[in-house]
């Protein structure tokens, strides 16, 4: 089932609002929580947009769609956006859904920014009608795999799951860590339990283990294997994918929620912008928001410079990404050409290496910064 409209932001009906098209995961098997935290960020920007004067006089509204994680149903909710006269497109979290939801924008011709997604290949060619917040998944895992070399481990297994973007995320820690003296150890979460993959462990030496899979299972089950194994004290386990960031994670895992380096998208400080958003995210969430939220934000930061500057009519939106420069929570944004990436990009997204503090888990520790 569709999603109804959000209600912040204008709420006519009679064409007079710029409505933007938003994707977020709301339901299984969906990451709940994220799309939560995108959909959190986008709102709260619409409502500043909004009580600054709109687009021109023209109040903004929100149009928000459920894709549940699922490619096809992204694809489909991006069809149904577009027949109801939505300027551009927003959101989503989940890199395979983007990745549909990409391909159906370009073929509509209607100007998508990516919020969350990472996965280089957002689509098959280059393309002007798609950009993203977000850094590519090949800058932030190469941070990853480079933080691992310098704490010592050279031997690292990674428990994964069938996915392009596992797979992805396999192949760009393998060619950053081979030519550096390092190994990837691959084991596959299909044909092995979580008891399992604490013996091939054991068997292969690896000192660090990396969660390549889905959360919150398999995840917690090899969390939970892993810490209660006396042979396996001293192994690092690390998510790169970012699970440690939501609450969802520590609420599953308790204690065994912390010392699991990830990556997660914040600067070091919050331009002030930033500190007014963070502070107005958590009254809205009832918690800390995640980096996610600020994506959300960003997004539609974003969006509503380019419906200002250069109108509501489509085209014109999507040929001024190379334009855009705009003061975000997390820095200034700006578009390019990226090698190897198909979309515009903003280069210059600050990625850190963070974890939960074993002393106190609902606080991070940042171990790295790109």
């Amino acid at each position: 089932m569709n999603t109804p409209p959000s209600p912040l932001g204008a709420e006519r009906t009679d064409g007079s609002s710029v409505r933007i098209g938003a994707l977020v995961p709301l339901t299984r098997p969906g990451w709940v929580e994220a799309g939560q935290q995108v959909l959190a960020g986008l709102e709260l920007a619409v409502r500043d947009v909004n009580d600054a004067g709109g687009i021109g006089g023209r109040p903004l509204e929100l149009v928000v769609r459920d894709t549940a994680a699922d490619p096809e149903k992204a694809a489909a909710a991006v069809d149904d956006l577009a027949r109801l006269g939505v300027a551009a497109l927003a959101g989503e979290y989940h890199s395979v859904v983007a990745r549909a939801a990409a391909a159906r924008a370009e073929a509509l011709g209607l100007p998508f920014l990516c919020s969350s997604a990472v996965l280089d290949a957002l689509t098959e060619q280059p393309t002007q009608w798609v950009a993203r917040l977000a850094p590519p998944q090949s800058r932030g895992w190469q941070i990853y795999a480079g933080f691992l070399l310098s704490t010592g481990h050279r031997k690292i297994a990674v428990a994964t799951q069938s996915s392009v973007y596992w797979a992805a995320g396999t192949r760009i820690l393998r060619d950053y860590l081979a030519p550096r003296g390092g190994t990837v150890i691959e084991l596959d979460m299909h044909a092995l339990t979580p008891m399992a993959v604490c013996d091939a462990l054991v068997d292969k030496g690896a000192t660090a283990l990396l969660l390549l899979v889905g959360h919150p299972e398999p995840a917690v089950s090899i969390v939970k294997s892993v810490r209660r194994d006396p042979r396996l004290a001293e192994i690092m386990i690390g998510a790169p994918a970012g699970q440690p960031e939501f609450a969802e994670w520590a609420t599953s895992l308790g204690d065994d929620s912390a010392a699991i380096p990830f990556l997660r998208y914040l600067p070091e400080h919050l331009s002030p912008l930033g500190a007014r958003v963070e502070t107005a995210l958590r009254e809205r969430l009832a918690a800390a928001p995640s980096f996610v939220a600020f994506e959300g934000y960003d997004t539609i930061t974003v969006l509503a410079d380019v419906l200002r500057s250069h109108g509501t009519d489509r085209a014109s939106a999507a040929v001024s990404w190379p334009r855009v420069a705009v003061e975000g929570t997390r820095g200034k944004i700006q578009f390019t050409r990226t090698p190897g990436i198909s979309v515009w990009q903003w280069a210059s997204a600050p990625i850190q290496v963070v974890d939960r503090d074993p002393a106190e888990p609902d606080r991070f520790r940042i171990l790295h910064a790109g």
